[in-house]
């Protein structure tokens, strides 16, 4: 298991994290080997169905035999239980939407990297307070860069993430790594309806690789 620093240093060399969820097994399962294969190497999984404990774990199980490098996180997870569950699921990192300091515990009790969601102030305190290093701004498109440049200097120990609104074009990208962030988190805009309605992912390995290359020239 890969320490807190580790995971925080193996997504901000990614500079994004994927995340995405489907109710069907197959289609989670390819989705993760059409990441892989574009270079990703952090991806969240969300915890919005109640297939999602049961696809995590045969996801899990395929990073364990054939996706070496793979750290494989979970988000959208509120409660103590869900935390439990997915820490026992092997869960590499835990992604909360809000800031709930029992799940803060519990998470890092175990050990592992919380990443918490917040948008004010107040929130990113506490979220600090509660032993986070890095948080997800969500949703990023209520706010937008400007936001971040306006609130970096309050909290000088932690880093942002933007998710939700972030789009795959190179404007877009580098105005948040202006404002910054250290990463994105990229959902619908890059794993689209589209892609997972029609299996597209040969599409997907593309896209991921051109937003990568985008990436790769931000400073």
């Amino acid at each position: 298991m890969k320490n807190q620093q580790d995971i925080i240093a193996q997504i901000r060399q990614q500079k994004m994290l994927p995340l995405y969820f489907h109710k069907d097994v197959e289609v989670s399962i390819n989705v993760l080997k059409a990441l892989y294969e574009a270079g990703i190497r952090s991806v969240e999984y969300t915890n919005r169905g109640a297939e999602a404990v049961a696809n995590f774990k045969a996801m899990r199980k395929l990073v364990n035999e054939s996706m070496p490098g793979m750290l494989l996180g979970i988000g959208t997870v509120k409660t103590v239980e869900d935390a439990e569950q997915f820490i026992k699921a092997g869960a590499d990192f835990i992604i909360s939407p809000v800031v709930y300091p029992p799940v803060a515990k519990v998470v890092q009790d175990a050990g592992l990297l919380w990443i918490p969601g917040c948008l004010t102030p107040t929130e990113i305190f506490t979220a600090e307070m509660n032993g986070a290093k890095l948080v997800k701004i969500f949703p990023g498109s209520v706010v937008g860069p400007s936001y971040i440049s306006a609130i970096k200097e309050l909290f000088p120990g932690l880093l942002f993430m933007p998710t939700g609104g972030v789009d795959t074009t190179a404007e877009n990208i580098k105005e948040w790594f202006d404002a910054g962030v250290v990463a994105v988190g990229m959902g619908s805009k890059l794993i689209t309806k589209k892609i997972l309605q029609e299996k597209q992912y040969d599409e997907l390995t593309t896209l991921t690789k051109v937003v990568q290359e985008i990436l790769i020239n931000i400073q």
